[in-house]
């Protein structure tokens, strides 16, 4: 990753993009069904059975700058939503371990976008689990850069049994 990520503290060693992480990229592409150029989490800094944090590092050389705004670069706001709903099929596969199942979004609520997300920044993506329902997960996620949010969402999660 660049060293000139912005979103980097001094204080939060997770959001360093030399910070060791608790999954690797192999290790979040054996977990969710996920691939480039639509995989948007780089690594796990911590997971347990009701958070997931993650990092995102915005390069500009994402294929999506090519059209959104060339110009004046900016990642879509769906794109940092989507950053939260791999964050929640990485934790779900923690939870639901069988590989007969894969998460889908079946509901989201109350998107917040409060600032803009450009080339060179940090994303961390902090994504916990509010209540269960059988297979659905009550979620919220919120996306950071420099500890300032970008967005937040409610959202549910469902673990769908996987086509043949």
């Amino acid at each position: 990753m660049p060293a000139n990520l912005r979103g980097t503290t001094e204080t939060d060693p997770m959001s360093s993009p030399d910070a060791t992480p608790a999954m690797s990229r192999e290790q979040i592409e054996a977990a969710i069904p996920h691939r480039d150029p639509f995989l948007w989490l780089d690594a796990v800094d911590s997971i347990d059975d009701e958070r997931i944090v993650c990092r995102k590092a915005v390069t500009s050389d994402l294929d999506v700058f090519r059209g959104h705004y060339p110009d004046y670069p900016l990642l879509p706001g769906v794109l940092q939503l989507e950053c939260c709903f791999q964050a929640s099929a990485v934790l779900i596969s923690r939870l639901e371990p069988t590989g007969d199942e894969v998460p889908v979004i079946t509901r989201v609520n109350n998107v917040q976008f409060r600032q803009m997300v450009r080339p060179g920044d940090l994303l961390t993506i902090d994504v916990s689990i509010d209540d269960r329902v059988s297979k659905a997960f009550m979620m919220k996620g919120k996306v950071t850069v420099n500890g300032k949010t970008a967005c937040r969402c409610d959202f549910v999660a469902t673990a769908a049994p996987r086509p043949s």
